[in-house]
């Protein structure tokens, strides 16, 4: 018989849900759904529309009819009213772990996760160089990398997963004006990732007309879970991934 550390855990995983105050059970059926397809439910952000109450408080009664645990990160569009760590509360009481400064371990498969945020990729990447407006979004960019390598390297799994907003290679983008590149991810995000053997797979949202399948630069499998890009791909809103 397989043990925990044995036995493949297969991932539901959808980002860019962008639910509305005025939704009724936007996801309430599909997250039943995955809670039979699954054993880990992972939202790749963006989870509201705006970042208001009242939508989180829509989303988090899905997920209260969910029977597997709920993991996953906020995105840009869960700041835009600017209180986040109001919409985690809701989350977080409603069962989901909202992964920032924390990793969590389920069935001995780790999961760390950050929102990310933009900086571009390569020779395309911003600098901390010159006005002091452009230093301080590179130090985000940055910070959001270092939380995600200091999550990870806590771990003790041997398999993990990496839960982000923006994306950290560009091989998922692929669909994507080339111009909004740097407004989708960060290079940054990939090089935390590729420090540990034991990440075994990425997936993060926020391209909504990118690809779904990439790799960071060391080879680790990255998937765009965006459900703009699954839907026509699977006939649903979420992917299974097994780990």
């Amino acid at each position: 018989m397989a043990t925990t550390s044995e036995r493949k855990m297969r991932i539901a995983a959808i980002g860019d849900l962008h639910v509305m105050e005025d939704d009724v059970a936007p996801y309430r059926d599909m997250f039943i759904e995955a809670s039979g397809a699954a054993d880990v439910l992972v939202l790749c952000g963006d989870l509201t529309n705006f970042g208001k109450t009242r939508e989180a408080e829509i989303l988090a009664e899905d997920i209260r009819a969910c029977s597997i645990p709920v993991v996953g990160v906020l995105g840009n569009h869960d700041y835009e009213c600017g209180q986040p760590d109001e919409v985690t509360r809701i989350l977080h009481e409603a069962g989901m772990k909202v992964l920032d400064e924390q990793a969590v371990e389920i069935e001995g498969v780790g999961f760390a996760g950050v929102k990310g945020f933009m900086g571009g990729y390569g020779r395309g990447e911003l600098a901390p160089f010159g006005e002091p407006i452009a230093k301080a979004f590179v130090d985000e960019a940055v910070g959001e990398a270092r939380k995600l390598e200091n999550a990870l390297r806590s771990l003790r799994t041997e398999r993990s997963v990496a839960v982000l907003h923006y994306s950290p290679t560009v091989d998922t983008l692929d669909g994507e004006p080339s111009e909004i590149f740097q407004y989708l991810g960060s290079q940054r995000l990939a090089d935390a990732i590729d420090r540990f053997d034991h990440v075994k797979a990425v997936v993060h949202g926020h391209a909504h007309h990118g690809k779904y399948e990439g790799r960071t630069p060391q080879g680790v499998p990255v998937y765009n879970v965006a459900q703009f890009v699954l839907q026509p791909k699977f006939g649903r809103p979420y992917a299974v991934i097994e780990i």
